[in-house]
């Protein structure tokens, strides 16, 4: 059905984005609970029919004589993931990793990459708090030393991005790590830029691009980084506990592992998927979600989250009480947005849309802002949209008391 639908699409995505007999299709292709409507994708994104069939289908052969099946015929598979991988994000298949999500991958490289005492770790203070923990306790360990920068959590201009990095490097900077997209707001920021600012001053810079893989197109002939980790459950919608660390070839050897590697893999690209037994099943059907994103199409699938957000931003961008934490030019966000109402506290406003309405949102709490975090995704109906709308402007028009 979804693949009759793709031969019948119009090219143009932007048409594609509005055209609900489409995306009618593809809602049908996944199973879920209708009774909620399930704005966190963002946190995790459940997969298409396709992908828990072959998920389960490749649990249910291997447990038949795991030693053996799983070993022998079902782990090899991760070479056909790892190319396929690898094509998409614009890398040799000898660059990447498969993980179990980004916070594993990310924090290999956080790990992994030698520093002295007193050397300077720079991040931001909206970066995913999982990293910024890793980084802790490299400055507890080792005497390594944390910076954090500041920046507009809704920047007129990406310099201004860029500005808030430069500010913060020293002589003593060793080491940037920046998200691809903030998880909090859905910022996009420039990664090229701010990797060629880190490459003059000889400064490595790893990027978290756990809200950025499969959300909108691009790929690392773009950006040029030297280190990127992704969590492929989120919007490539693979099986839970599934990611990718990309490391540039000649990066490779250097960057130690979280677990041990042996002599020969120092330069292995697969020394940082020694974790011991795990199950293949999951890793094997990422390929039936990237075949799935692929059938879509990158460019469909962005087209689509930025219409629905604007479906229900432009209902209730006017109200008086309400307010935005995202920029929503194009540009600098795609299909995340945050969003608040004066005089309600989030948590209590995500509270009321769960109990009311059968919404589910994500809270965000931050020392600059707050607000709450909507990511619906390509599975989420209009109705569930404009409901959300509704919702919302009840809340801004009559409170939630």
């Amino acid at each position: 059905l979804v693949a009759r639908a793709i031969d019948w699409a119009d090219k143009d995505a932007q048409l594609t984005a509005q055209d609900e007999d489409f995306w009618a299709q593809i809602q049908a292709a996944f199973v879920l609970d209708r009774n909620l409507i399930n704005f966190n994708n963002g946190g995790v994104c459940p997969s298409p029919r396709v992908v828990q069939d072959a998920l389960r289908r490749q649990l249910e052969y291997a447990n038949q004589a795991p030693s053996y099946y799983m070993w022998r015929n079902l782990e090899p598979e991760i070479e056909s993931v790892r190319t396929r991988l690898a094509k998409h994000f614009g890398c040799d298949r000898e660059e990447m990793a498969i993980t179990r999500n980004a916070s594993e991958a990310l924090l290999i490289a956080i790990a992994g990459i030698d520093l002295q005492r007193g050397d300077e770790v720079l991040t931001t203070d909206q970066d995913y708090p999982r990293m910024i923990n890793g980084i802790k306790q490299r400055e507890r360990r080792e005497g390594v030393k944390l910076v954090q920068v500041t920046f507009p959590h809704v920047p007129r201009s990406k310099q201004e991005l860029v500005d808030a990095i430069e500010r913060g490097i020293t002589s003593r900077t060793k080491l940037i790590l920046i998200c691809h997209v903030i998880n909090l707001t859905g910022q996009i920021w420039p990664v090229k830029e701010i990797v060629e600012m880190g490459r003059k001053r000889n400064i490595p810079v790893i990027v978290d691009g756990a809200h950025a893989f499969a959300q909108f197109p691009y790929s690392n002939n773009e950006l040029e980084c030297d280190y990127y980790g992704v969590s492929l459950h989120k919007w490539l919608m693979a099986p839970i506990g599934t990611g990718f660390l990309y490391v540039r070839k000649n990066k490779i050897e250097s960057l130690w592992p979280l677990m041990a590697d042996n002599d020969a893999q120092h330069a292995d690209i697969r020394k940082f998927e020694e974790i011991g037994t795990h199950p293949a099943a999951n890793h094997n059907a990422i390929g039936e979600a990237l075949t799935f994103h692929e059938m879509i199409g990158p460019e469909r699938k962005a087209a689509r989250l930025r219409y629905m957000r604007s479906r229900w931003i432009d209902k209730i961008r006017n109200e008086k009480n309400v307010y935005f934490n995202t920029n929503l030019a194009p540009d600098h966000s795609c299909g995340i947005a945050n969003v608040g109402i004066t005089g309600i506290e989030p948590a209590k406003l995500a509270e009321w849309l769960l109990a009311k309405y059968a919404i589910f949102t994500t809270t965000i709490v931050h020392k600059q802002y707050q607000g709450l975090r909507i990511t619906p995704n390509v599975y989420t109906t209009l109705s569930e949209i404009d409901l959300f709308a509704e919702a919302m402007l009840k809340a801004s028009r009559d409170g939630i008391g």
